[in-house]
Formats: structure tokens, sequence, C-alpha cells
């Protein structure tokens, strides 16, 4: 038997972004009410909830692991008002202020730059439901990611995404251009300790910094996307730190003064 989920995050069906939400997804087993990765584990049958096959109207969809650097062309849409407070398919609550899309494949929790190819702008959105369900759209972004590239008024944008890294509970790991340089790879962070060496409100700032940092004495640097007092706060770290000692005495000999010393 069927276990229905109502889903938030289905395709536009409009070009004035209007969105046909309220289609049930059918899942074969019953989805957890919290999120914490995407994965499945080894040497075991189980399959966790985001990653589950699904079908709405009548097709079968596949959620399917990909690795950083892997990129996609096609058409966006976005919705708005009408879903906002709505639950997601993951279980989220809909805010459409908040940098967020829906994806049919992309696990849950997919950090992706979404790039507006008719204008050039970009967004970094984090992937927390199911959709779009119409026609060849890949993405359907929130109402304020929409207008971050300047596609609102349009309805739809052709588009390039682009897997940045994959988010925990409360920050996102963002690969540096050296690690999508070298390929596609998971992002796997396997230090205990990190310097955080600066902090932005724009990610501009923060990529200028990552780059000039990574692999710096042998450390590479990661971007945690994060909010602050209902702000969205870049903050860059310099990881790689197998112990606090270490980092304590990598800042002591160092240029980061300012740096402090953070878990991971």
């Amino acid at each position: 038997m069927y276990i229905k989920i109502i889903s938030v995050a289905l395709s536009a069906a409009i070009i004035t972004g209007c969105s046909t939400r309220g289609v049930k997804i059918h899942s074969t087993r019953p989805a957890a009410k919290h999120y914490e990765t995407a994965s499945t584990t080894k040497g075991s049958s189980y399959v966790h909830p985001t990653m589950r096959p699904y079908t709405v109207f009548g097709k079968r969809y596949y959620p399917t692991k990909v690795r950083v650097g892997e990129k996609f062309t096609g058409i966006s849409s976005w919705y708005g008002p009408d879903f906002d407070g709505k639950a997601t398919s993951s279980g989220e609550i809909y805010d459409m202020h908040a940098l967020t899309a829906a994806h049919k494949t992309l696990p849950m929790n997919t950090v992706v730059k979404v790039t507006n190819l008719d204008n050039g702008k970009n967004v970094v959105v984090r992937i927390n439901d199911r959709g779009p369900f119409v026609g060849t759209r890949i993405i359907d972004l929130s109402n304020r990611a929409a207008h971050a590239i300047d596609m609102v008024d349009k309805g739809t944008a052709r588009v390039r995404l682009e897997v940045l890294g994959f988010e925990g509970k409360k920050s996102k790991n963002i690969a540096s251009k050296k690690e999508l340089r070298s390929g596609p790879q998971e992002m796997v962070s396997g230090s205990t300790y990190a310097l955080q060496i600066g902090s932005f409100s724009k990610i501009e700032g923060a990529l200028i910094t990552q780059a000039k940092y990574d692999n710096f004495r042998g450390y590479h640097t990661v971007i945690k996307d994060t909010e602050y007092n209902n702000k969205r706060i870049f903050r860059v770290w310099l990881s790689g730190f197998k112990s606090e000692a270490e980092a304590r005495d990598f800042k002591s000999d160092s240029p980061f003064d300012k740096a402090f010393i953070v878990g991971e």
C-alpha cells in the first residue's frame, strides 16, 4: 500500500510562476520526520527516506547520489506566496523568503549554485523539496531565489546547476575551486578542528578568501553557509587539524591573528 506524502514543491504550471502544488507523492515506505543526510547505509538494505523512489502522475522517480562539481542545464521555474508556510516533501515548512529549491532527484540538502544563462546572475540554494513536475523543468526556486537571478517576471529561465556541497542540520560545506577542478567528488571532512579565518555577508568575499588560502600549508578551506540573528553569514574555515593543540600551534605562527578555533 502506498504511503501518501503531500508535496509543496511541484513545478510551476504557467509562466507567471504559479504552481501545480497539491499533487500527491507516493512512496513505498513511510517518511521520517527529520532528515540529517541524504545517503544509503552501506552493507544494509536501509534506504534513507529522502532517497526512496516515488511516483507522481504515474511516473517513477529515483533520487540519485551526486558529487561536488557535477553540472546540469535546463529550465527553472519558481513558487511563492500561495505555498508559504506549507509542508515540503522533506518535512520542512516552505519559506518563500529562504534560499531553497525543489528538484526531482537530487538528494535533500544538496547545495547548488543556480546560474541564469540569460543574464549571468546566480544564487546558491539548498534542495528541500521535490519537483517541478511540468515538462522539462529541472528546478523550482523559492520566491527569494527567483528574485536573486531576476526571473520572477518572466516565470521561467534557462539555468545551469552546479553541485557545491551537502548541508548538515544548520550549515553546509561549499567546495573550493581546487576541489571542483580536480573533478567530481563527495564532500567528506575527516578533520576535527578548524580555524575560522573570515566571515562575510556576501558569498563573493568568502569565495575570494577561500581561493586565496586553500591548501595554505597543506590545510584546505571550506565555506560554511550559516544563519546568525536571522542573517545569512558565509564563514570561511581553514580545515584539516586533527587536534585543538595542532590548530592552536598553527594559529600562533600564522597571519590569522583574529582567527579562532572551531570544532567540526
